[in-house]
């Protein structure tokens, strides 16, 4: 459930709010809530930013992979603390901090990052089942 909240717009800011969720399918309303709750997590995160795709928006690392990236990067390394970090942020070619940054936001979004990886997965699936039924044809 959404809470209303009056806010004031400069009317310039206003009127690119509109365009710009025109531009998108969707209302300056949403837009707007999207664009305060990405900006309170980039504060919180510094170097985080929030990119299109796909996939839709998410989170990644300034100049850098998409944070459901690292983290699956991390899991799948099979090792734990410091390794762990240390092992990702040379195959990434990232500085540990960094990593450190992408750990800080997955932890405090876990969820959304865990769906992130999971959508990753099932249309890896796809691609490899698409791929091997045309092997199949053309063998």
């Amino acid at each position: 459930m959404t809470t209303p909240l009056s806010i004031r717009f400069d009317p310039e800011l206003l009127d690119r709010l509109r365009r710009t969720a025109a531009g998108r399918d969707t209302t300056p309303s949403g837009l707007a809530q999207r664009l305060v709750d990405e900006g309170l997590r980039a504060q919180e995160f510094a170097g985080v930013v929030f990119r299109d795709g796909p996939a839709g928006r998410r989170a990644a690392l300034a100049a850098g992979p998409d944070i459901w990236e690292i983290a699956a990067a991390l899991r799948d390394s099979g090792l734990r603390g410091d390794e762990a970090i240390d092992v990702v942020a040379d195959d990434l070619d990232l500085s540990p901090a960094r990593v450190r940054i992408a750990l800080a936001y997955y932890g405090a979004h876990s969820a959304e990052i865990d769906d992130e990886i999971a959508d990753n997965e099932r249309a890896a699936e796809a691609a490899l089942r698409s791929w091997e039924s045309q092997r199949r044809l053309l063998a």
